[in-house]
């Protein structure tokens, strides 16, 4: 949080991101999934093939039955009686005679041409069932194997660098495309184990001497007969080496917390808030600074040091970047769209917006330098940043009209 001069527009938020760990929507055969457009493929190919098919026969069976041609005879005399074509029995002259016969057989085959079709359409219709029933099934096990690669890259997504595919079967571009997962997750365990231990080694090397430098200013500083040079040199170099072990501490923290979150517990957003505001209220009184805000519950499930680490560093950015009268910090929590909400709003210096993005890369700062402030050492909202990216949340900034700035947190619940 810092300072600067201009009016803003609030920040756009971040473009929404694939998360592999997101619930599966409703009516999943609805979505056009590579398995829904294999059948539809597969079926319409065939429905195509069908309809093809018995075009050809019934324009054979046209021409073969010789629709509404004449018979290949003619009756000079004699009687004809039918019950199909209603005929009745009776002495009709020749040509007459011819002509009620060309209109019965040509309707017998009108009949017999429209009784294949309807029954072809009914035999397509079931076969093109079977056909998508098929396709569908064929296809589910032709992708089976992607099935594997996408529930293995959830786990993977959930921090278990364990997981492997280890598919079998033929050596075929889905099992290359396998190995060569099983490969880059092997790679990226080996290179997360050396984080981790490189972390825990730096964690050891870096603190124990700053204790030490630490222990022996204050040894020197409490010694009444000492200088008053001297005293003065202790106590400089007791802030400097303060600010060096906050620097290391934030760090430190700011590398681990860019890891998903492994243990995961409820965490009332409301208590962690509460929490920070204890942290900070004998500063807030020192500066003049009113902290106010209903908190109502909102219980997400994280880590509850981590995340008070957000809200501390929110409401201490929020103390310290301020006004030098009457100011105040609203911390409220809610609920809101089925997500946890924290918003840290303050009075303070003018924030333009195009210095947004700024004030989440580490040491930086608005009007102040990159060393020697002495409100901190530029990597509480980077560090808020990654904390609530590794819970799977956001962060905006929105500069206020009038000065200050209004920080919202949303957390998945």
């Amino acid at each position: 949080m810092a300072a600067t001069p201009t009016p803003a527009s609030p920040q756009a938020p971040p473009k929404p991101t694939w998360d592999p760990r997101r619930p599966v929507p409703p009516f999943p055969w609805l979505r056009p999934t590579i398995r829904i457009r294999l059948t539809l493929l597969y079926g319409g190919m065939f429905l195509i093939a069908g309809i093809m098919l018995l075009s050809i026969i019934y324009l054979l069976a046209a021409n073969a039955l010789n629709v509404g041609s004449d018979l290949p005879f003619r009756i000079l005399s004699g009687e004809v009686s039918s019950d199909a074509c209603n005929l009745r029995t009776s002495r009709l002259p020749a040509d007459d005679l011819n002509r009620a016969l060309n209109e019965c057989v040509n309707e017998q085959r009108q009949h017999a041409l429209d009784d294949l079709l309807s029954r072809s359409l009914l035999a397509l219709l079931g076969l093109a069932i079977i056909a998508f029933a098929f396709g569908y099934a064929m296809a589910g096990r032709v992708l089976s194997p992607l099935g594997r690669i996408t529930r293995t890259a959830r786990a993977v997504a959930g921090s278990d660098l364990s997981r492997r595919i280890e598919l079998d079967g033929p050596d075929d571009e889905l099992k290359e495309l396998a190995d060569t997962f099983d490969d880059m997750l092997e790679r990226l365990q080996r290179a997360f184990t050396a984080q981790q231990r490189f972390v825990g080694n730096a964690s050891h090397e870096l603190r124990t001497p700053l204790a030490i430098n630490r222990t022996l200013l204050e040894v020197h500083l409490s010694d009444p007969d000492a200088p008053v040079e001297l005293q003065q040199l202790g106590r400089t170099l007791l802030a400097t080496n303060e600010r060096s072990e906050q620097l290391v501490e934030g760090l430190l923290l700011l590398a681990r917390s860019d890891n998903q979150i492994v243990e995961r517990g409820p965490v009332d957003l409301a208590e962690v808030a509460g929490q920070a505001i204890d942290q900070v209220h004998g500063e807030a009184e020192a500066k003049g600074v009113v902290i106010r805000g209903t908190r109502e519950p909102a219980v997400v499930q994280g880590n509850g040091v981590l995340l008070e680490r957000i809200a501390l560093n929110l409401v201490q950015n929020a103390v310290r970047y301020n006004v030098p009268e009457d100011g105040w910090v609203e911390v409220t929590t809610e609920v809101q769209h089925g997500q946890a909400v924290l918003v840290v709003s303050n009075t303070g210096p003018v924030v333009p917006a195009y210095e947004i993005d700024n004030l989440f890369e580490p040491f930086r700062r608005l009007r102040t330098e990159r060393t020697g402030s002495d409100k901190g050492v530029g990597l509480g909202l980077s560090i808020v940043r990654s904390v609530a990216r590794a819970h799977g949340g956001h962060i905006y900034a929105q500069p206020r009209e009038g000065g200050g700035l209004m920080m919202r947190v949303t957390l998945p619940i």
